[in-house]
């Protein structure tokens, strides 16, 4: 195996599941023997969520006035201007790889000014955006890329469909052994800090936006409280790079209308520390996801890494890795749907078979095999890029 020099770049420090995939891809690869740096948006100045095995630079991400489009701008233009400076005192790097558009079209200007001569991109799942610009941005980290790889069949197909882009298909994994065991005293400290005490105890990990169908969820949940009065449901996350705030706000005009209380029956404990995600799961009955669009669903092998009954939507790509002898899967759209499985999923034998059946997926996927396979698409195009550069150079003469 050619050890190789790769960039990753990610849009922010915080664990979002694109982020978690490139901090976890590029510790992989760096334990296969490459040399792997990470790229990164620091919008605070904290840092990543945890240290990590390989090399890291962190770019300063400054405030922002305007819209969204003056963000996307900017935050492009952050990369470019630290991608420029860095790359003329290090040495060049066999690939660039951006998780996100905004990387994506920053290795995009760069390949346009000559500093580089090819980069690429995972594509996670295709948004729709309201703002021109920004769709703009997306459709160009899309189309330019030398080399775009997705981490499931039903964006593969799409990127085939829409773009006609023969994409490689990677995928995601899970630390199987950091998610299985966690100390009793680490799960009731967690516990305690965010008023965890109810039961059952619903998780869901994301936050509150669109495509994670938290409206639903919440609608269902409420349905839920008729029959467990004294049930939680947790939803951790929120840290991301776009505006949702008029679907939040619907969602807690939703909270107040349906009677719910935040901080007693719902839980909002914002981003959780990476160190406390394991012992978070193990604070939950029941891992509740039934997100509208995903490119693959992180969280969703976490969970059953971490031995709970999952719910999630009954479409791609969970239905990918997941059978329903291995899952709830619901109609999405249905929030009595979600609420007649939520109350399924925690009788004692539903849960019990949910879990034995959904262990089996766990050694199909893990990091180490996602890296391996980064690294063969990586040594194929590097090859096929040298045969055509000296085919071009020979023609030249």
């Amino acid at each position: 195996m050619t050890a190789l020099r790769i960039a990753l770049l990610t849009y922010s420090t915080k664990p979002r599941g694109s982020v978690i995939h490139t901090v976890e891809l590029a510790e992989a690869l760096h334990d296969l023997g490459h040399f792997v740096c990470v790229y990164a948006l620091d919008k605070d100045g904290s840092g990543f969520h945890r240290s990590l095995k390989c090399d890291s630079k962190l770019i300063s991400a400054a405030p922002v006035t305007g819209g969204i489009d003056a963000l996307i701008q900017q935050r492009i233009q952050e990369f470019v201007d630290y991608l420029k400076n860095d790359l003329l005192h290090t040495q060049p790097y066999d690939c660039y790889h951006a998780q996100d558009c905004i990387g994506a079209n920053a290795l995009l200007s760069l390949r346009q000014q000559g500093v580089l001569s090819h980069f690429f991109r995972t594509v996670h799942h295709i948004d729709q955006f309201n703002s021109p610009y920004l769709q703009e941005c997306q459709e160009r980290s899309i189309a330019e890329p030398n080399l775009c790889f997705c981490v499931s069949n039903v964006w593969q197909a799409e990127l085939q469909k829409r773009y006609k882009i023969d994409a490689p298909r990677v995928f995601n994994g899970v630390n199987s052994n950091r998610f299985a065991k966690v100390s009793e005293d680490a799960i009731a400290s967690l516990r305690q800090q965010l008023k965890v005490s109810g039961s059952p105890v619903y998780l869901t990990i994301g936050g509150i936006e669109p495509r994670k169908n938290s409206i639903r969820l919440l609608q269902a949940f409420a349905d839920v409280l008729s029959d467990y009065p004294s049930a939680q449901l947790v939803i951790a996350g929120g840290a991301t790079l776009f505006d949702y705030q008029s679907y939040r706000d619907d969602f807690f005009a939703q909270v107040k209308s349906l009677g719910v209380k935040i901080g007693e029956s719902l839980i909002l404990p914002g981003v959780i520390f990476d160190a406390d995600l394991p012992a978070l799961y193990h604070a939950a009955d029941a891992f509740v996801f039934p997100s509208v669009k995903e490119g693959w669903g992180l969280v969703v092998l976490e969970a059953i890494a971490a031995g709970l009954p999952v719910l999630t939507a009954n479409q791609l790509p969970f239905t990918e890795f997941l059978t329903d002898a291995q899952a709830m899967l619901v109609d999405p759209n249905s929030s009595a749907a979600i609420a007649q499985a939520m109350r399924q999923m925690i009788q004692p034998d539903t849960t019990r078979s949910l879990i034995h059946h959904s262990q089996s997926i766990l050694p199909s996927y893990t990091w180490e095999k996602s890296a391996r396979k980064h690294a063969d698409e990586y040594q194929k195009f590097l090859t096929q890029h040298s045969t055509l550069n000296t085919f071009l150079s020979g023609a030249q003469l």
